[in-house]
C-alpha cells in the first residue's frame, strides 16, 4: 500500500462519510463483468471484456443499452432481455460476505466513534443493497442508505448524493465521498464532496477530479479532515 495520493484542494473537517457499495465495500465489479463477458461471449464471441468496462457503476437502464449495443441486439428485442435476466440470476448464490473487503466493518466502526455520520449511496437496487447489508452484519453501520433507483438519473447525476447530504443534515464540504468508478467520481465532485477514489487496476476508471487515491479503506481513518481538523491537500 503505497498511502493515499492527494491532489490539490481545501476543504473543512468532515461531519460525514458517504461510500458507494460495488467495488468499494464489496469486490463485486470484476465478479460480475467477467462473468456476464462470459456468458455473452457463448452466443456472441466479437464480445471483448473491454467492451463491458463502461458498465461499471451503471445504473440499470444505461447498462441495459449498452449490454444491447455490445451485443449487437436491437433495444427491442425482448428475447435478449430474457437473456440478459438469466445470466443476472447466475449471481443470486453470491456469498457478498466472502467478497466485502476485510477491513470495511473496522472503518465503519470507527467512523461513527469519531462522531461522524455514514451513509450508503448506490446505483445498485435497494434489494440488492439490503441483501449485501444483510449478508455482511453492516446494515447496522450506516445512518443512512439510498439507491439510484430511486432517482430518474442516477450516477453520474450528483442528486444521489445532494440527497444523502440532505439527509445527514451535512453540507458539501463537510461530506467525504468514497467512490471507484467514472461515473460514481464524476457524481462526487459534481455534487460539491471531497471524493476519495480507491484505485483498481483491473479497470481504466477516470477517477480525475478526486481529491485523494486510495488502496484501502482504513488509509481513509488518516485523511486530514476525519478528525475534525482542515483538509488541506497539497
Amino acid at each position: 500500500m503505497g498511502g493515499a495520493a492527494a491532489v490539490k484542494g481545501e476543504f473543512m473537517g468532515f461531519k460525514a462519510v458517504i461510500f458507494d457499495m460495488d467495488g468499494v465495500l464489496i469486490d463485486s465489479e470484476y465478479l460480475y463483468l467477467t462473468g456476464i463477458h462470459r456468458e455473452l461471449q457463448k452466443k456472441r464471441p466479437w464480445v471483448r471484456e473491454e467492451d463491458l468496462y463502461p458498465s461499471v457503476g451503471m445504473d440499470s437502464a444505461r447498462n441495459r443499452e449498452l449490454m444491447h449495443r455490445v451485443a449487437r441486439e436491437p433495444l427491442d428485442n425482448l428475447e435478449f432481455d430474457r437473456e440478459l435476466e438469466e445470466i443476472y440470476s447466475l449471481f443470486d448464490d453470491v456469498c457478498y460476505r466472502e467478497i466485502l473487503y476485510p477491513e470495511v466493518p473496522g472503518v465503519l466502526k470507527s467512523l461513527r466513534e469519531m462522531g461522524l455520520k455514514t451513509a450508503l449511496a448506490s446505483s445498485t437496487g435497494m434489494e440488492g443493497i439490503r441483501k449485501v447489508l444483510r449478508q455482511c452484519g453492516i446494515g447496522d453501520l450506516f445512518d443512512y442508505v439510498v439507491s439510484g433507483e430511486q432517482f430518474r438519473e442516477s450516477k453520474p447525476n450528483p442528486e444521489i448524493y445532494l440527497t444523502a447530504m440532505a439527509a445527514l443534515g451535512c453540507q458539501a464540504g463537510e461530506c467525504l465521498v468514497v467512490e471507484d468508478s467514472t461515473y460514481g467520481v464524476t457524481a462526487g465532485v459534481a455534487a460539491g464532496a471531497c471524493v476519495a477514489a480507491r484505485r483498481d487496476s483491473r479497470f481504466p476508471f477516470d477517477q480525475t477530479g478526486a481529491m485523494y487515491r486510495i488502496d484501502s479503506l482504513s488509509e481513509i481513518l488518516e485523511l486530514p479532515g476525519i478528525a475534525g481538523q482542515t483538509c488541506a491537500a497539497l
